[in-house]
C-alpha cells in the first residue's frame, strides 16, 4: 500500500464521535502513516477514540474549538510532543433543525462559534508551525448546504456558517499559497453519521434518494476519502478548491 500520509502529524477536531466523519478520517490517515491527533471537547472521549484506532502513532487533546486560547495551547502540546504539524481537518462542527424565525442569537452563536469560528482559530493555531516549515494542508468540513440554501437537518444559520468556511478557505488558501500551505474544503451531502442516521423516516428516505443521482447516501468513508487525497501530495496543486461529496444531489 502507498502511504499517502507518512511520517506526517494530522490534527482532526471533532474526532471522537464512535461513527463521525473525524474518527473515520483519523483510522484512514493513520493507515496511510500519520500520526493522528484526536481532538474533540471531553479528554476521555479523545483518549477512548484514539485507543480503539491504536496504540501508537496516535494522541489524544481535548480542545474547544470556540476558545482561541484552547486551540493555541492544543497545537502547543503537539508541537511540543511531536515537533511539526502537517495537517489540519477542521472537521467540528454542530447543527440545529430551526426555521429563519426561530433562530435566537444563542442559537446563531452556538453554530457559526464551533464551525465558522473554530475553523478560524485553529487555523490561527496550527499556521505559525506550518508557516515556519513551509509546508501544510488545511481541509474544511463545509456543506452541500451552503451552496443550496439549506441541508436536511441544518437551519439558515448553519447554511450561512458552512457558506462562511467556505469564503474564508479560499481567503487563506490566497494568503498562505507562497508558504507552501494549500487550504481546501469539501462539501459533503447527506452522509449517514450518529447526527443523520437516527432521523431519517422510511419517507425522508425516499424522497432524499430520489433527488441524487448515484442512489445512495453518502458514508462516511466517502469524506474520509477525499480528506486523504487534499491532505496528501496527490493534491499537490490544489489549493481554494471545494470539493462536493454529495453523489450529484447538486450540481452547478
Amino acid at each position: 500500500m502507498n502511504m499517502l500520509l507518512k511520517d506526517k502529524v494530522c490534527i482532526i477536531t471533532g474526532a471522537a464521535s464512535p461513527r463521525g466523519i473525524g474518527k473515520a478520517t483519523a483510522q484512514l490517515f493513520h493507515e496511510h502513516g500519520a500520526t493522528v491527533v484526536i481532538t474533540d471537547l471531553v479528554q476521555s472521549e479523545c483518549e477512548e477514540t484514539a485507543a480503539s484506532i491504536s496504540d501508537e502513532r496516535v494522541m489524544a487533546v481535548a480542545c474547544d474549538v470556540t476558545d482561541k486560547a484552547s486551540c493555541d495551547a492544543a497545537a502547543k502540546q503537539v508541537f511540543d510532543k511531536l515537533g511539526q504539524i502537517d495537517v489540519l481537518i477542521n472537521n467540528a462542527g454542530i447543527t440545529q433543525p430551526l426555521k429563519t424565525l426561530e433562530i435566537t442569537p444563542e442559537n446563531y452563536e452556538q453554530v457559526t462559534d464551533v464551525s465558522l469560528r473554530g475553523m478560524l482559530y485553529m487555523s490561527q493555531a496550527v499556521l505559525p508551525y506550518m508557516v515556519e516549515q513551509r509546508s501544510g494542508s488545511i481541509v474544511n468540513t463545509a456543506s452541500v448546504s451552503a451552496q443550496r440554501g439549506g441541508g436536511i437537518f441544518g437551519g439558515p444559520h448553519y447554511s450561512a456558517a458552512k457558506a462562511g468556511m467556505l469564503g474564508l478557505s479560499k481567503a487563506m488558501a490566497r494568503e498562505f499559497g507562497g508558504y507552501n500551505i494549500r487550504i481546501n474544503s469539501v462539501n459533503p451531502g447527506l452522509i449517514l453519521t450518529d447526527i443523520t442516521g437516527g432521523k431519517l423516516t422510511d419517507d425522508m428516505r425516499k424522497n432524499i434518494l430520489a433527488t441524487i443521482p448515484l442512489n445512495r447516501f453518502g458514508e462516511v468513508q466517502d469524506v474520509a476519502n477525499t480528506f486523504l487525497f487534499l491532505a496528501s501530495d496527490l493534491a499537490s496543486y490544489t489549493t481554494g478548491a471545494a470539493l462536493d461529496i454529495n453523489g450529484g444531489m447538486h450540481m452547478y
